[in-house]
């Protein structure tokens, strides 16, 4: 029994290929040739079904039954949900203690609070009626040295894309 479990872990063990009978291919890599293989004959890829437990176990669909209720790797998958409920049921033992902080936001107050008035880029409205004077349009600051301004528009030639003319 203990050979048998080294010898499957072996990865220079080869194993037929369920697609083609005369592919025998490397443990390490079966499970990039079952993928390659199962492209390249969907014919059989058809009639075969993976097995839950392992997916390199490639079983005729009239047995994947008999082969889930008997599969060696089943085994293997309950003990470590076991272990993982075993974990689980110690971690829920905390208690949670946290509660949720007091929140003083009202938002439908806050709503019946503000004015009617309506956002207009470009104003600044500070003191609640929408008169014009009070309405003051804020100038972008230049960045550029006194005398200088922006260009109005773009030259149509960039001297730096030029057609082909290196300098």
């Amino acid at each position: 029994m203990e050979e048998n479990y080294v010898d499957s872990l072996d990865p220079e063990k080869l194993i037929q290929c369920p697609y083609d009978k005369n592919h025998q291919i490397r443990a390490c890599r079966f499970p990039y040739h079952l993928i390659k293989c199962r492209k390249n004959h969907p014919d059989v890829a058809n009639k075969l079904a993976t097995c839950p437990f392992n997916a390199r176990h490639q079983v005729p669909r009239a047995e994947i039954g008999r082969h889930i209720s008997s599969c060696d790797d089943k085994s293997f998958i309950e003990q470590d949900v076991v272990s993982q409920s075993r974990n689980y049921r110690c971690e829920a033992v905390a208690v949670n203690t946290w509660q949720c902080p007091p929140c003083d936001e009202d938002w439908d107050k806050d709503l019946l609070g503000q004015s009617s008035t309506t956002f207009v880029w470009g104003t600044a409205n500070c003191s609640g009626n929408n008169s014009p004077a009070n309405n003051v349009v804020v100038e972008h600051k230049s960045n550029l040295a006194s005398g200088m301004r922006v260009p109005r528009s773009l030259p149509s030639v960039l001297p730096w894309k030029s057609n082909g003319n290196a300098q």
